[in-house]
């Protein structure tokens, strides 16, 4: 048997999440933009809550589709509250509206999202070490530095711990443990 990053060995979905998505570098905008908007509606809660509504997700909010987002409205917003399978915060829900907007802005600067999240980068995973679960950061300077750079361009719920979450989500680093089967795997690509 393969061995596997300790934090996902609790549930069927962590695990599949984990083997298939967690620490993969993702460049399509769709998708970075539907791990922003999922890490932003997690703060304060599990991973796995976030998991377990993620298809509720793509259904309340048209797969994802920032453009489509952007130009939800009050009544839109106040059907999205009242979807029992999301998350129901107004903060949250009002946040990802304003971020589909935001979102398109620096598309429209930087040609993609992508060409400006992995800028941070330069394009290239950072790949870590680590031998233990508690050597994993929250967060780093560099999350840091992203949140600031965010948070000026007017995103919300874009802290360092929700940026570092995406950082190692979305492949930005590699944060399998050296023990994990996956980060030979990514670290090889």
């Amino acid at each position: 048997m393969e061995k596997r990053c300790d934090w996902c060995l609790s549930h069927d979905l962590y695990i599949d999440y984990h083997d298939k998505e967690w620490g993969v570098p993702l460049h399509d905008d769709q998708k970075l933009f539907e791990f922003l908007l999922l890490e932003g509606v997690q703060a304060g809660l599990s991973w796995l809550t976030v998991l377990r509504k993620r298809e509720n997700y793509r259904l309340a909010y048209d797969n994802f589709d920032p453009v489509k987002i952007a130009r939800y409205d009050d009544v839109k917003m106040q059907e999205l509250l009242q979807n029992a399978g999301i998350i129901r915060n107004r903060l949250k829900v009002a946040a990802s509206v304003n971020n589909a907007k935001r979102f398109l802005e620096v598309q429209k600067e930087f040609g993609t999202f992508d060409n400006y999240i992995w800028s941070f980068v330069n394009h290239k995973p950072i790949v870590n070490h680590f031998e233990t679960l508690a050597e994993l950061p929250a967060k780093t300077d560099l999350s840091d530095k992203i949140s600031k750079d965010m948070k000026k361009r007017g995103f919300k719920f874009v802290g360092s711990t929700i940026i570092y979450a995406h950082m190692q989500a979305t492949g930005m680093v590699n944060d399998h443990l050296t023990s994990c089967f996956r980060h030979a795997e990514l670290t090889e690509k």
